[in-house]
């Protein structure tokens, strides 16, 4: 079984801002997959099932709130007894422009605290992750990271956002057919919406 996690924040609240762009980009995968999400209170957590590539697969968002989502994704591999190499986050990173993202098999948390809480809960960092690019902050703004994190896209962004959400939906589709190594040669130097093909 494949574990294909998105993190965010539970709530309209958060529905739309940067911080969750990984809710976005699973449930653009769910939906690919014609799967519905429903919710499991044990798991703390949104959950979609399916099968994809012969393979039984969970779709996760954790509704602990970012900064607990260990919490939640502990409580899935261990009931399911899942290798960490079966496992794919999908979480915002600003040190990404828009567009961009990073596949890695392992790493710090970089700072979020999203895979900080997941890193501390499992006790590893060889968790496989998928980053998407939410943009810089712009040093001119003076915004704090918190605030930006939880700010919504600006109305450009918002016109290009389907599209990323595409994008990633298909990287991930990748790395669950080629593996990671491929769908990292593949992904790692594309930039969806600044290029002309």
């Amino acid at each position: 079984m494949k574990v294909v996690i998105g993190l965010g924040n539970p709530g309209v609240r958060y529905q739309f801002t940067r911080h969750n762009i990984g809710f976005m980009a699973v449930e653009y995968f769910a939906n690919v997959l014609g799967i519905g999400f429903k919710s499991i209170k044990s798991y703390h957590s949104m959950i979609a099932r399916g099968t994809f590539n012969h393979q039984k697969i969970l779709i996760v968002q954790p509704q602990t709130y970012m900064n607990l989502s260990g919490k939640a994704v502990k409580k899935i591999t261990s009931y399911y007894k899942i290798p960490h190499s079966d496992l794919l986050v999908v979480y915002d990173d600003l040190s990404l422009n828009l567009g961009q993202m990073r596949i890695r098999t392992k790493g710090s948390s970089g700072g979020h605290n999203g895979i900080e809480s997941i890193i501390q809960y499992m006790g590893a960092e060889d968790i496989p992750r998928l980053r998407l690019g939410i943009g810089k902050i712009p040093v001119e703004s003076g915004i704090e990271q918190s605030a930006y994190v939880l700010s919504r896209f600006k109305k450009d962004e918002r016109e290009k956002l389907d599209k990323i959400v595409a994008f990633s939906s298909d990287a991930i589709k990748s790395i669950l057919i080629n593996g990671f190594d491929e769908a990292m040669r593949e992904y790692n130097k594309k930039i969806e919406c600044n290029s002309k093909s």
